[in-house]
């Protein structure tokens, strides 16, 4: 007999993926075909000007660092808009009066955005097998960075799930702030080109370490050290796992 905790976490998990699964044409569409259009644009209509970029081809490059963001984007957007949701419908009372551990309901809300994450990666990573050939050199790292980089952004939409008072609050986090980041991570292009301070400033941009990592498991080259981005990425799990666990705990913005 299964444990009634692990039960609860698969019907949390579960009915996550089924409104992702009714909901395609919102949830899993879209990124497919924004993708598309940068594999179109940057890789091969600029990339066939560029050239390489350290020594690879540019089109071959930037699928790393696409393929993270989509997964960035799309488990922050799932956990935040859902939670936010059963909060605003007032159903998520009923999992806190429920005997569910806090570690339970979020695990559950954090396994359904890392399943989302990972069905985009997974067609963002098909639609760029059409444009180049993707090899995996470091299946274990690619899989791990994958997973790692979906769990920190599921965790990061909770926490702004839980602190939204309305709908518009949980675009503002993704607009004004994921955004930026994963547009100056290193997705487009190599660290290595940056002026000094802005080559500086990039390196205290976690999401940049996401996205090298990632690269290293797909073409095996990176710009940082192997140690220092599981460092980090492990660092933001436990911090933000934390974090969230003590939000659920004192019922911020969830309890009236």
């Amino acid at each position: 007999m299964s444990h009634p905790n692990l039960v609860a976490i698969k019907t949390i998990a579960r009915r996550e993926v089924a409104r992702i699964l009714r909901i395609w044409g919102q949830t899993l569409v879209p990124p497919a075909i924004t993708m598309t259009l940068y594999f179109l644009i940057f890789g091969n209509l600029i990339g066939s000007r560029i050239g390489s970029m350290d020594g690879i081809s540019y089109m071959d490059f930037i699928v790393p660092g696409l393929v993270m963001m989509a997964i960035i984007q799309n488990a922050y957007g799932n956990i935040s808009s859902s939670f936010f949701g059963a909060k605003f419908g007032r159903h998520v009372e009923e999992l806190l009066v429920s005997p569910m551990p806090n570690w339970v309901i979020l695990g559950g809300y954090v396994a359904g955005g890392v399943l989302r994450g990972l069905m985009v990666g997974a067609i963002v990573l098909a639609i760029a097998m059409l444009f180049t050939k993707v090899r995996v050199p470091h299946p274990l790292v690619t899989l791990s960075t994958v997973v790692l980089g979906a769990v920190i952004f599921s965790l990061a939409g909770f926490v702004n799930a839980v602190y939204a008072k309305k709908f518009d609050d949980i675009a503002i986090v993704p607009t004004f702030i994921l955004t930026p980041l994963t547009y100056l991570g290193g997705v487009f292009y190599s660290v290595k080109l940056l002026p000094g301070w802005a080559e500086t400033a990039t390196h205290l941009n976690p999401i940049f370490y996401m996205v090298n990592a990632f690269r290293y498991g797909l073409l095996g080259q990176s710009d940082v050290p192997m140690a220092t981005a599981y460092a980090l990425m492990l660092f933001f799990v436990v911090t933000l796992s934390a974090l969230g666990l003590w939000l659920l705990k004192r019922g911020v913005g969830l309890r009236s």
